[in-house]
């Protein structure tokens, strides 16, 4: 599975780095940053939580290889 962010959606509310922080990141402006595109074993829920909680919507569902 792999993760996706709009960066120039992103209002910089750290919701994504405090729920999946081994995925996601904020560079010096708070804008999100995926630190592994791939998402690791274990992390999928976490990275699924972060879409829910993200304010702007600026975080994707995890997707398959295939896009879906």
């Amino acid at each position: 599975m792999r993760a996706d962010a709009e960066r120039d959606i992103c209002i910089g509310a750290g919701m994504c780095v405090l729920t999946a922080p081994s995925v996601f990141d904020q560079d010096d402006d708070g804008i999100v940053v995926v630190l592994s595109e791939e998402i690791p074993p274990g992390d999928e829920a976490a990275v699924r939580r972060a879409v829910t909680l993200c304010p702007s919507g600026a975080i994707r569902p995890p997707r398959d290889e295939a896009g879906r």
